[in-house]
């Protein structure tokens, strides 16, 4: 609520007017860059692990598909513990809750280096999804506080872009460390990757404490006009939903227009999740000969087009309103391009194909976002935005064994069947309301 002396009643209320602008792009450059700085490392920690398989593989002595398993096995520590932990960041507040996720998520993944065969392996990623559980749905429930609904598509891509944009710059210093520091202090090239990018993660953490701020009420760094506007603002929008969905208790979660997008988001974290398992390995093969810091600059290209692609893709979405079609075209895009990858025997024209499949599955996450969002408030956003992320990144733990074991046809087809159904997203989801 605003403060009982405050003047929001007499403020602007248009999303378009120029105080509404100005506060919003205050809490932009407040909050977004360093959320995606949050993120980056995020990806970076959780995908290190397929940029290092091929050595990882030789010295645990491991077959391809022990390690995907291994790999895969985030999502089991990652789905118990995504919803409990959403609710309880919902409760304690952002800054606590995240800055505790990230100290922790760090920690177990510097201790990575420490593996030494599948079961220690195993153990640290089923430790890791349990230290991580809760930060991605938590930020995308955080921007919910923060940013008004028209606003939020292009304000999510933004800070998804940290996906591309980590693939795109982290790559490269994955190639530089594990090419320079092999060896050196008796650690293999391996152990050096995730000692020296895990352990910023706690640094950050404890950034996050001074930071964040849990609601626009307490931003001491908005002025008393602006901090009154957005926390009117943002509760209207609360209210609005809870009126027009009843979608604020957590029954909520049981009702069929949240597990059809589960099913939806199902399909790109199969083909997001795979890709991040293999990406290094496809491009390694394709270019045969390529050191790893070669292997490192080539992946950086698909992330960056992916980079490109959502951001212009979202803002597009945002300026029409429109997200089905445009979730729709992405995921369509996607299968085509891993399409292009299997058909082609020419190593460019599958660099081609694998940037069109990785800027169609990026681009599908931030308007995704903005579903649940639209008619799940309270602690219902909170549990259902955790539950669909938590239960459709089942995919992330058969995603890898599928590319290896059936290959990239099974990509496309998978990326072909989210784009039928984000075409009967609107019919499927917007037929009637939520009962509370």
């Amino acid at each position: 609520m605003p403060p009982p002396n405050s003047v929001a009643a007499e403020l602007p209320q248009a999303d378009d007017g120029p105080f509404a602008r100005q506060t919003l792009r205050k809490v932009f450059w407040r909050l977004i860059p360093f959320l995606c700085l949050l993120y980056a490392f995020n990806i970076v920690d959780r995908g290190n692990a397929g940029f290092a398989r091929r050595r990882m593989e030789a010295d645990l002595d491991l077959t391809p598909f022990y390690f995907d398993l291994a790999l895969g096995l985030f999502y089991v520590g990652y789905l118990l513990f995504e919803v409990p932990s959403n609710l309880l960041l919902r409760r304690m507040g952002a800054r606590l809750w995240i800055g505790r996720i990230m100290i922790s998520w760090g920690i177990v993944a510097c201790a990575t280096m420490a593996v030494t065969g599948f079961w220690s392996f195993s153990a640290i990623r089923v430790l890791l999804g349990i230290a991580e559980a809760g930060f991605f749905p938590g930020i995308i429930l955080y921007l919910t506080f923060w940013f008004p609904a028209r606003e939020r598509a292009r304000v999510t891509a933004v800070f998804m872009g940290a996906i591309p944009l980590s693939g795109a710059l982290s790559n490269p210093v994955n190639g530089a460390i594990m090419y320079s520091l092999g060896g050196y202090g008796g650690l293999a090239d391996w152990q050096w990757l995730f000692l020296l990018e895990g352990f910023p993660s706690v640094l950050l953490g404890f950034a996050v404490l001074y930071w964040l701020t849990n609601r626009p009420a307490e931003a001491r760094w908005l002025n008393d006009d602006e901090r009154a506007w957005l926390a009117q603002r943002m509760q209207g929008e609360e209210q609005t939903r809870v009126q027009h969905h009843g979608a604020e208790r957590l029954q909520a979660l049981f009702e069929w227009r949240v597990w059809y997008l589960i099913c939806l988001y199902f399909t790109v974290a199969v083909g997001a999740n795979a890709s991040g398992a293999y990406l290094p390995t496809l491009i390694s093969d394709q270019f045969k000969g390529a050191n790893a810091l070669q292997v490192g600059l080539l992946t950086a290209l698909p992330h960056t087009c992916a980079f490109v692609g959502m951001t212009l893709m979202s803002a597009n979405s945002d300026r029409t309103g429109e997200r089905r079609l445009h979730v729709g075209f992405a995921a369509l895009l996607a299968a085509c391009g891993w399409a292009v990858c299997a058909v082609s025997s020419s190593p460019v024209l599958a660099l081609v194909g694998l940037c069109m499949a990785q800027t169609g599955m990026m681009s599908m996450l931030p308007m995704f976002w903005t579903l649940p969002t639209a008619f799940l408030s309270g602690a219902a956003a909170a549990g259902g935005i955790a539950l669909i992320n938590s239960v459709a990144n089942i995919g992330g733990i058969v995603g890898a064994m599928i590319l290896g074991e059936f290959g990239l046809w099974s990509m496309a087809a998978i990326m072909l069947a989210g784009a039928v159904m984000a075409l009967f997203l609107r019919r499927e989801t917007d037929r009637k309301p939520l009962a509370a």
